[in-house]
């Protein structure tokens, strides 16, 4: 068991989640950057599933969310690998913002819902940029585009870390 705070601090070598965690980290240092991407990096991630439903599909051969589905399972694959507990928080939020992209959808129709995940999208990430502007770095997905796949298990291990749950 780590019992320095650099032992605590530094990422296990072997698990690559720790690595991507760690790295991702060292760039959102600042507490109203952290708050921000809290915030922010959800509802990207939101908005890029709303958008992903309203693209037209054969209802013969599949459902409007379809490209959603898609784009989520091939993105639980790479968190599966990564870190089972995380994971599985992303697919609670995954289910939920399906049955929020259905409602919504039956609420303002494919249109309305593609001009509100927009709106999230270019508010969100207006947002991300002031916190990386506050924090004095650029945002890491500009180093490696992994990174934007890594924003949302980072933002949800500050949940685990807080309710003292391990990923």
């Amino acid at each position: 068991m780590a019992t320095t705070p650099e032992a605590v601090t530094t990422p296990d070598p072997r698990r690559p989640i720790d690595r991507w965690l760690f790295s991702y980290g060292g760039d959102h240092v600042n507490p109203t950057n952290q708050l921000i991407h809290l915030v922010c990096v959800p509802a990207i991630v939101w908005s890029v599933t709303a958008a992903l439903w309203t693209i037209p599909v054969p209802t013969a051969l599949v459902q409007p969310g379809f490209w959603m589905g898609l784009a989520m399972f091939l993105s639980m694959v790479w968190y599966w690998r990564l870190s089972r507990p995380l994971a599985a928080g992303i697919f609670v939020f995954f289910v939920a913002f399906g049955l929020a992209n259905y409602a919504l959808s039956q609420a303002l129709g494919m249109t309305g819902l593609l001009w509100l995940a927009i709106a999230v999208f270019v508010v969100a990430w207006i947002g991300q940029f002031i916190g990386h502007e506050i924090e004095g770095k650029r945002p890491s997905f500009l180093t490696d585009l992994s990174y934007l796949l890594v924003g949302p298990l980072w933002t949800l291990g500050k949940l685990y870390k807080k309710l003292g749950w391990q990923h």
